[in-house]
């Protein structure tokens, strides 16, 4: 019944289109240059990560594909998994190309959820990330609204009992969108015991409704773009506790190398 509501609300662009083809990539940036009330999301998004940056830091970003966080951050280093027009370097997050403290951070967005192995991707920012550096993302969230439209209303994954390692099926295919509550809320104790160096500064949880009302890069809009302001408007006075779907997450290295 899921799969069946998903395919009648379903972009009808991306259901024939495999979703590790790098052509993919490219539909979702067009999609979200295309869907007025999505851009303005992700405008949102990008202007609360790039709040995190010092003017002139050199920041990674991962998974740089469908975005165009480098238009609101022009030193950023985009990357992505396989080659696409428009960025910078092809870069596997368990494998960071770059030199020791050579990073003043890394940024994403629904990209951790996507990494096979996450202790091996923080272990490599560990490395790269300067001390006082930062590692930026936004990324989905479990509650119990959440769990219950990512389960019927998304292709990817959503298991909040899951471990910290996801099948590597694909680029994009292999996902788990309930692990950065399992690393960062479920499983916190144990990622401060693995990760000393990284401090959790801050979650905050936002966006009840306002991606899923945008139909995201895969589902058709539910509103047109001017109504953008009046809904985070009144989102934002729900209790995000209960309600959001996606979290800003910062953490920081603490200030001596590791």
């Amino acid at each position: 019944m899921a799969g069946l509501l998903y395919r009648m609300l379903a972009y009808p662009s991306t259901l024939s289109m495999d979703v590790d083809d790098p052509r993919t990539t490219l539909l979702r940036r067009e999609i979200i240059r295309r869907k007025p009330f999505l851009r303005q999301i992700y405008r949102e998004w990008y202007g609360r990560l790039g709040a995190g940056m010092a003017p002139g830091s050199r920041f990674l970003e991962l998974g740089s594909g469908a975005g165009f966080f480098k238009e609101v951050v022009p030193q950023l280093i985009t990357s992505e998994l396989f080659s696409v027009p428009g960025v910078d370097q092809i870069v596997d997050a368990r494998h960071l190309p770059f030199s020791r403290d050579e990073l003043d951070g890394i940024v994403m967005t629904d990209v951790l959820h996507h990494i096979p192995d996450v202790a091996r991707f923080f272990q490599e920012a560990s490395r790269c990330v300067k001390p006082d550096g930062r590692v930026l993302m936004i990324e989905p969230w479990n509650t119990r609204w959440s769990s219950w439209v990512y389960r019927r209303l998304h292709s990817e994954p959503f298991e909040p009992d899951g471990d910290w390692t996801i099948p590597s099926t694909g680029p994009l295919s292999g996902a788990n969108g309930a692990l950065p509550w399992i690393l960062f809320e479920r499983d916190r104790k144990r990622f401060e015991r693995e990760f000393p160096e990284w401090s959790i500064e801050s979650i905050d949880l936002l966006m009840p409704f306002s991606y899923l009302l945008s139909g995201g890069v895969s589902l058709r809009a539910f509103v047109p773009g001017w109504t953008y302001r009046p809904i985070r408007w009144t989102e934002s006075r729900l209790n995000q506790s209960r309600w959001a779907m996606f979290a800003l997450i910062k953490l920081r290295k603490r200030g001596h190398s590791c």
